[in-house]
């Protein structure tokens, strides 16, 4: 993967926990995280880097996390600037860190990104990602849409339209799906379905699988191919691992605290098990092809192999690829690391399998 990153966009990307060196890591003595009154080791089975990684930080505080969840529309706002300003990374830099080319537009009333990669693959001429970007449908909008849409341009040599949708707290559900059906309305006047790919990860891997969903009622031609990273498919708290990873995934670490107080604000008073909210309870009959990204530590998990087993119990192709000790999100962290290397590794050769020309 020709991918290449700064040390400080890793930093500034990430700004959920703190990512030590190896050297440092090794300096300290790995202490088992106690879940439940068992210890939980590190696990052995997973890259050094990540191994090193876990090392360095110490157990999410679960009460903690709760607490910190906003309450009202004022706590919000505040924490939506916050994570606005920390997450601000001039666009010129990520066109030289991830050998990109990124141009602002807007598409059928809705800001996107264009994103062109330096070294195009020759496979993917004529074909596009319509990428949709994670933060639990509150955070991640703006210039902060391209980081993994630049990724996935780099690593698959494929040209990447980053949609920019509404969010609350003044544009809650279904501002995003609308947004992203309209942008893919319009591009269907520039490709073919089959030439086009829905991705994401986190809530833009559920919005992706959401959209699949809006697409079929009203029969619209589906995409080529659907990228789904731990995706939050369902909003409520179903999924087997939302308990037992609870307090061992070191990004998403509880769902009541932000994961909940996200999921009603997105929501906005309409069913939490709307398939266009939570896309695992929809009909997956005709569904596009999709790969699916998650890890043994991701709170998300169980959503994740519910989702895969739905698409594949309804005739469609699915691929599922779970990493060991990872938690939620984690292949984006660390670049240079074998699990994120083989995710991309993975999107790529999939694109390449199910886009037609």
């Amino acid at each position: 993967m020709a991918v290449r990153i700064a040390t400080l966009f890793i930093y500034l990307f990430i700004h959920l926990f703190t990512v030590l060196s190896s050297a440092e890591a090794a300096e300290k003595t790995a202490q088992p995280w106690k879940l439940d009154g068992r210890e939980v080791p590190i696990p052995l089975g997973s890259s050094q880097s990540l191994q090193n990684s876990l090392r360095g930080i110490d157990q999410p505080n679960v009460a903690a996390r709760i607490k910190q969840a906003p309450r009202n529309r004022q706590q919000w706002d505040q924490m939506i600037s916050e994570r606005a300003e920390a997450r601000n990374i001039p666009l010129d830099q990520v066109e030289k860190m991830m050998s990109v080319k990124i141009d602002q537009t807007a598409i059928s009333g809705v800001n996107a990104y264009w994103v062109t990669p330096a070294k195009a693959s020759k496979e993917h001429k004529n074909h596009l990602m319509l990428y949709v970007h994670g933060g639990a449908y509150v955070f991640g909008g703006g210039d902060a849409s391209v980081f993994e849409a630049s990724i996935i341009s780099n690593s698959s040599g494929i040209r990447v339209l980053s949609i920019d949708y509404r969010m609350p707290p003044e544009h809650p559900f279904p501002q995003a799906v609308e947004d992203t059906v309209s942008v893919y309305q319009e591009i269907l006047k520039r490709y073919e379905p089959n030439q086009i790919a829905f991705g994401g990860t986190s809530a833009g891997g559920g919005l992706a699988l959401a959209v699949a969903h809006k697409i079929k009622d009203l029969g619209l031609p589906q995409v080529g191919a659907i990228y789904a990273g731990t995706p939050w498919a369902d909003l409520t708290k179903t999924g087997d691992t939302l308990y037992t990873n609870e307090g061992l995934d070191r990004v998403l670490v509880t769902y009541d605290g932000m994961l909940k107080a996200a999921a009603l604000l997105y929501a906005n008073g309409n069913d939490l098990k709307s398939p266009l909210l939570s896309p695992v309870y929809g009909n997956f009959e005709g569904y596009p092809p999709t790969i699916l990204v998650t890890g043994t530590r991701d709170m998300f998990l169980s959503d994740t192999a519910r989702t895969h087993q739905k698409i594949r119990a309804a005739g469609g192709a699915a691929d599922l690829l779970v990493l060991e000790g990872l938690s939620h999100a984690g292949y984006m962290f660390d670049l240079k690391s074998p699990e994120s290397q083989l995710t991309y590794q993975e999107i790529s050769k999939f694109l390449k399998t199910h886009l037609q020309n």
